[in-house]
Formats: structure tokens, sequence, C-alpha cells
């Protein structure tokens, strides 16, 4: 695992826990509007490695460092026992990481929730950790319908991947999120009931407006206006069709 940060503090991310929340190094993904470029491409360029790069290996290692040390990282989870109740691990796209299961093992070990984030390229890994108990809740991101997933994420994905993370997701008897950034000229309404069928009947599903006021993968977007909330709320009520909950933030 490389750890490229740690946000030692949130009553956000994990819903009615007070998390602490770790950034891994390295993304699959492209997508311009994420605010994580750092991540994404890291300095070290170990987020360009192809689908037989086995990251957490050997030669992952050789090919990027870790701004924080494991051992410092669970330094600070023991010493926050009692204080924290939960570990949120986000990226980057954690399921890239072949050690991720060790990783989570160790942690709850020490008595945390674990909450991943993930693009949902990685159902193997996904049901592995929930079959495994290894995880309490997972947000997967629901990018965009299967026609224009490459436009959005900025590479080629197996959507097929993408429909089994989310059966799997939908089944694993564990609480759960779906999120979909929405960003004009690459999702409209009816974008948002094409991916609303695809999570029909899930539980949550948060809308996200797209951030402009930091560095983005392509800061070309920092021009493009963001969605109004008027239009929000159209693209919320479409995806209350799908979802038990949907909900613009």
């Amino acid at each position: 695992m490389l750890i490229g940060g740690l946000q030692k503090f949130s009553l956000l991310d994990y819903p009615d826990h007070i998390s602490a929340i770790v950034f891994v190094k390295g993304c699959n993904f492209r997508c311009r509007f994420c605010y994580n470029p750092m991540l994404v491409w890291p300095e070290t360029e170990v987020g360009k490695f192809k689908n037989n790069f086995a990251p957490g290996s050997k030669g992952a290692k050789e090919k990027g460092h870790s701004l924080i040390k494991e051992g410092d990282l669970f330094r600070f989870f023991k010493e926050r026992r009692g204080k924290l109740e939960a570990i949120v691990i986000t990226g980057g796209e954690p399921t890239i990481y072949r050690d991720l299961p060790d990783f989570m093992e160790r942690i709850k070990k020490i008595g945390y929730l674990i909450k991943l984030d993930t693009n949902g390229t990685n159902p193997e890994m996904i049901k592995e950790l929930i079959e495994n108990k290894l995880i309490n809740y997972i947000a997967m991101d629901i990018k965009a319908p299967a026609e224009k997933y490459l436009k959005v994420v900025g590479v080629k994905a197996d959507f097929k991947k993408i429909l089994e993370s989310v059966k799997i997701i939908m089944k694993g008897g564990i609480p759960y999120e779906f999120r979909t950034t929405v960003v004009p000229g690459q999702i409209d309404k009816e974008d948002i009931k094409k991916m609303g069928k695809l999570i029909d009947k899930s539980d949550v599903w948060y809308l996200q407006k797209f951030k402009t006021d930091t560095e983005l993968v392509d800061n070309n977007l920092k021009k493009e206006r963001q969605f109004t909330d008027k239009e929000m709320k159209e693209m919320r009520a479409i995806g209350k069709k799908y979802a038990k909950r949907c909900v613009v933030r």
C-alpha cells in the first residue's frame, strides 16, 4: 500500500461515526473532475500502471513511496483508539492493491469499523472484503451510463465489472451508498435516468456537484459552470425514482 495522505478527523465521511481518512496513491481512472490529482498522478508515476502491474508488490514499491509510513500510521490508529470509531480508506483507488485485505485486517484487529471508497472496477476484491467481514460500509462511484464511461473516466473500462460490483454491493448485507459527480457536458438528466436503472431499488444515491475551487486532473474544467441548485433538484427528482434516498450534496 502506498499511502498518500491522512486526515486525522472527520465527522462527514462515515455516516454517524467519527473517523480518520487514509488516502492511497494511484488510480486506474483519469476522471477530469477528480480533485485528488496528486493521488491519481503521484510524482513517481505509480498511478500509471498497466492491468498486469501488481500494486502492493515489490515492483510497486520500487516505483513509488508512501508519504506516510505504515508503522507511523498504525501507531496513530492505536493512539486514537477510543476517540476514533472508524477508518475510511479512499484514494486514488484502494482496490488496485493486492495487499488491501491484509491492511484492513490489521485495522480491524485494533477495533475499528472500516469504510471503503471505490470506483467498482475490482468486483473480485470487493466480494472478498465483504465475505471476510473486513468492511462495514462501502461507497461506490457510478460515473456515467455505459456509453459514456470512457468519456468520463478517461480510460477504457470493463463495464461488466462495474455492474458486477453494483450487484455484489447491493446484495452484500452491509450499509452502502452510490455516488455520482455531475459535470455539465458529461452528465445530463437522461444519463441520471440510465444510471438509476443500473442501481434500481438501491438504498442511497448521492448526486454531487464537481468542485472548481481546487486543483483538478484537468484544470480546464475550472472554467466550466456547475449545475445550478434548480438543475440538481431536477436530477434528484429523477434519482428518487430508483433509489430509496437520493440526496444532492
